[in-house]
């Protein structure tokens, strides 16, 4: 219909009375209800019905440039089908993926996972949508968390994890694709600093930010093989924050090299940190910005359909599968409305947000 009517009307089929009228009839719709609609169009019909009329042209052009949001992959308690969740589209995928029975998701990039396998003691690399797999030697983990800075057929990939042998010191575990052993190096700290599950932890700019439970944030830099506790105290909470399980609430990201964290807790509004040279500034807008959160691995992306930016994504999925949980940081509310995060039973290795692949055909769409 979109199109249909922007070409009668550029093609003098239909007088410009009766595509007002039409256009009326349309102009009722949702900003986010047009923009989805729009979304589905080609380049070619997006630049055609950008001419009907100043709504249309603005619906159009928010969805003209868009990048590929991450999407949600979630693993089965049981079995071997694996879900994986497009939140601009809302659709679902489903796929065998055998090669990862017994598995344990610890951490993804690009379109890579980094995976455990506790019974062995490894740690590798797949990638669901080519079924690529790097294995990497043996290595215990335990209550520590663990990440990489690049995809692993990069040259310049590394792997990192970090855990505490006592508050003030910490041992730091390094290992490259195709290497035999892990390289393990301990280090004081000038501030305490505990490993736990709930640490997270990124790669920005050749440095490892690792955000520990109680907020003080470690920094490891990837080319002087230095260690340091920032001396930037932890981000400040309202006291209702700290209240069961408030630690499952925290999320970390990196945008053109800044670090954000994310702070929520059961049905408190979240809020977003930035770090700065002495402290942790409360960001009140994204600027159009999207931050896709999970336990394991967020993510910042622009670019993305209207009604997703400025927005927080998180790993959850409502009405029956169709529609994506997210806090709107405009509208100062969640979508949809009134929901219940509950941090505490949620497990943390149960989905983590991954980028998709650029062909997808081959999925089998629910």
């Amino acid at each position: 219909m979109f199109c249909s009517l922007a070409e009668a009307l550029n093609d003098g089929q239909i007088s410009n009375e009766d595509a007002k009228e039409a256009v009326d009839l349309w102009s009722e719709l949702p900003m986010e209800l047009l923009e989805l609609i729009i979304s589905r169009l080609t380049l070619k019909d997006n630049i055609c019905i950008s001419a009907v009329c100043k709504k249309w042209q603005s619906a159009a052009i928010s969805v003209r440039v868009v990048q590929k949001s991450p999407w949600i992959m979630h693993f089965p308690k049981h079995g071997e089908l694996f879900e994986f969740y497009d939140p601009c589209q809302r659709k679902t995928y489903l796929v065998e993926l055998p090669e990862l029975r017994s598995c344990r998701v610890c951490y993804a990039k690009e379109n890579w996972l980094l995976l455990y396998k506790p019974m062995t003691q490894r740690l590798l690399f797949f990638n669901p949508f080519t079924r690529e797999l790097i294995k990497l030697p043996k290595f215990e983990l335990s209550y520590q968390i663990v990440a990489f800075s690049s995809a692993p057929t990069s040259p310049n990939c590394l792997v990192f994890t970090v855990r505490h042998v006592s508050p003030t010191v910490v041992s730091i575990s390094t290992c490259n694709p195709g290497a035999t052993q892990w390289s393990t190096v301990n280090y004081r700290n000038r501030l305490p600093f505990v490993s736990s599950i709930w640490n997270k932890l990124v790669f920005c700019n050749g440095l490892f930010y690792c955000l520990s439970l109680t907020g003080w944030l470690g920094i490891y830099d990837t080319q002087e093989h230095t260690w340091t506790v920032c001396g930037v105290p932890p981000p400040k909470c309202p006291e209702n924050f700290y209240s069961k399980n408030w630690w499952k609430g925290k999320f970390m990201t990196e945008y053109k090299g800044d670090i954000l964290v994310i702070y929520t807790c059961e049905n408190e509004n979240p809020i977003v940190y930035k770090l700065e040279r002495t402290n942790w500034t409360e960001m009140n807008t994204l600027g159009g910005v999207t931050l896709f959160a999970s336990f394991l691995t967020s993510h910042a992306r622009t670019d993305l359909l209207g009604v997703m930016r400025n927005s927080v994504y998180f790993t959850k999925v409502r009405f029956y599968g169709k529609r994506c949980v997210s806090y709107s940081l405009d509208h100062t509310r969640y979508y949809p409305r009134k929901q219940c995060h509950d941090w505490g039973e949620q497990d943390p290795f149960e989905s983590i947000w991954i980028e998709p692949p650029e062909d997808f055909t081959d999925f089998v769409k629910t």
